[in-house]
C-alpha cells in the first residue's frame, strides 16, 4: 500500500513537472535577441536575461539569409526600426534578410530557436516588420518600395493574397539610407497600416479591411509634421508617436479610420542629435539619438501630453562602450531597456526607474560592429 502511494505520488509529480516544462518552453522567456545582419550570413544572437536585467550569451542561430547594407548609411545598415520582431501569440521570432530579399521566422522555445522557415519578402531589401493579431506586414525599402502582408500560422508566414502594395519610391534595389522608408506599423485597432518615408517627409497610411488586406490601391499620404520621419510607436490609448531625425523631434498623432492624420501635439524637440528610434515602456518612451550616442526619455501624462523626463533630454548619457546608438528594445514587463551601439559592437541594458531615469545594469560585447554592415534589430522579452 505504501509503495503504491509513493508510486502514485511520483507519477503525479512527474506529470506536473512535464506540464510546467511545457508551459515554460512555449514562447520566449526572459531573453534578448539581437540580429547580426552579417552580409555573408545573417544570424540571431540570443542572450538570457536574469531578474536584474543582466544578459548572458545563450546561443547563435543562422537565419538562412543574408544581411544588408544601405548606401551611405552612417551607423545603421538597415536604416529602419522593427527589423526583428517577436509575436507573443504564436511564439515566433521574425527577422528580415535584407541582402537576399527574404524573411525568416523561428519558433521560440524559452531561449532556443527552432523550426526555421524562410519566405520571399515580396520585394527588394526588406527592412521592417509589423505584427498585429495574426497578420504581419513586411516593408521592402528597395526599388519602388512596397509592403507585403502575411498570415502568421503555426508553421510560419504564409503570403496574404492581394495584400501587396507599392510605396511609389524611386530607389535602387539597394537603397540609400536617406531615401528608404523608416518603419512599417499596424495601428493597435488593426484598422490602418502606417509607413514613414524619410526623404519625402510623409507618413503614408493604408486603411485595412477586417481580413487584413489594404482597402485602397494607393496609400493616403500625410505630410509629416516634423522633418525626416523615422520610427513609429503607440501609447496605451492608441495615439501614434513618430520620431523625426532632422531636428530630433517627436510628434503625436491621431490616426483616423480613413487614413488621415490629426496632429495632437506639435513636434517636441529633445535637444539631441539625430533621433531615429523610439519605443514605449509603460507610460515612458525612450529614443535613440545616433548623432551623439544618447538615449532620451519621455513620459505621457493621463491627458495624452508628451514631455521629456528631464530638462536635459538625456535618460542615458554616452560612454566609451556605447558609441553609435541605434535600435532599442523594451522588455515585456517594461522594467528594462536594451540599446544597440553600432560603432562599439555592444548592447547596453538599463533598468527603468520610477521617474523614468535609466540605470545601466549590463553591457555585452563582441557583436557585429558597423563597417560595411553591422548589427541592427533587437527584441527583449
Amino acid at each position: 500500500m505504501a509503495l503504491a502511494t509513493v508510486a502514485a505520488a511520483s507519477v503525479a509529480v512527474s506529470m506536473a513537472s512535464a506540464s510546467q516544462s511545457s508551459r515554460t518552453t512555449a514562447g520566449a522567456d526572459h531573453a534578448v535577441f539581437v540580429q547580426g545582419n552579417e552580409l555573408d550570413g545573417n544570424t540571431i544572437r540570443v542572450f538570457a536575461r536574469d531578474e536584474a536585467g543582466k544578459l548572458t550569451a545563450a546561443g547563435s542561430y543562422a537565419t538562412g539569409g543574408q544581411g544588408g547594407d544601405q548606401v551611405d548609411a552612417p551607423t545603421d545598415s538597415l536604416a529602419s526600426q522593427g527589423s526583428l520582431v517577436y509575436d507573443d501569440a504564436s511564439g515566433r521570432l521574425l527577422s528580415v534578410n535584407a541582402g537576399s530579399g527574404t524573411v525568416t521566422s523561428f519558433r521560440v522555445e524559452g531561449r532556443r530557436l527552432t523550426d526555421r522557415q524562410v519566405v520571399k519578402s515580396g520585394g527588394e531589401f526588406p527592412s521592417s516588420i509589423a505584427v498585429r493579431g495574426k497578420i504581419a506586414y513586411v516593408m521592402n525599402a528597395g526599388g519602388e518600395g512596397s509592403v507585403q502582408g502575411f498570415r502568421i500560422t503555426g508553421m510560419g508566414l504564409k503570403p496574404l493574397k492581394g495584400s501587396h502594395r507599392s510605396l511609389g519610391l524611386d530607389n535602387e534595389d539597394i537603397p540609400r539610407f536617406d531615401t528608404s522608408p523608416g518603419e512599417v506599423e499596424i495601428t493597435p485597432d488593426g484598422r490602418n497600416l502606417v509607413v514613414t518615408t524619410k526623404a519625402a517627409n510623409t507618413v503614408e497610411v493604408f486603411p485595412l479591411k477586417p481580413n487584413g488586406k489594404p482597402a485602397v490601391a494607393e496609400p493616403v499620404i500625410n505630410k509629416s509634421a516634423g522633418d525626416v520621419p523615422f520610427a513609429i510607436t503607440f501609447d496605451r490609448d492608441g495615439r501614434m508617436l513618430v520620431a523625426e531625425a532632422e531636428k530630433s523631434t517627436v510628434t503625436v498623432y491621431k490616426v483616423r479610420h480613413d487614413g488621415r492624420l490629426k496632429v495632437l501635439q506639435k513636434p517636441l524637440t529633445n535637444g539631441q542629435e539625430v533621433l531615429c528610434w523610439l519605443e514605449r515602456a509603460g507610460d515612458f518612451f525612450y529614443g535613440g539619438n545616433t548623432g551623439n550616442s544618447t538615449v532620451s526619455g519621455y513620459r505621457m501624462n493621463k491627458h495624452g501630453r508628451l514631455s521629456l523626463t528631464n530638462s536635459a533630454g538625456i535618460a542615458a548619457p554616452p560612454s566609451a562602450k556605447s558609441q553609435g546608438v541605434i535600435d532599442l528594445a523594451v522588455s515585456e514587463d517594461a522594467r528594462f531597456v536594451y540599446v544597440q551601439n553600432a560603432l562599439s559592437g555592444t548592447v547596453d541594458g538599463f533598468r527603468v526607474e520610477k521617474d523614468g531615469a535609466l540605470t545601466k545594469v549590463t553591457t555585452v560585447e563582441g557583436l557585429p560592429v558597423f563597417d560595411e554592415s553591422g548589427m541592427e534589430g533587437i527584441v527583449a522579452v
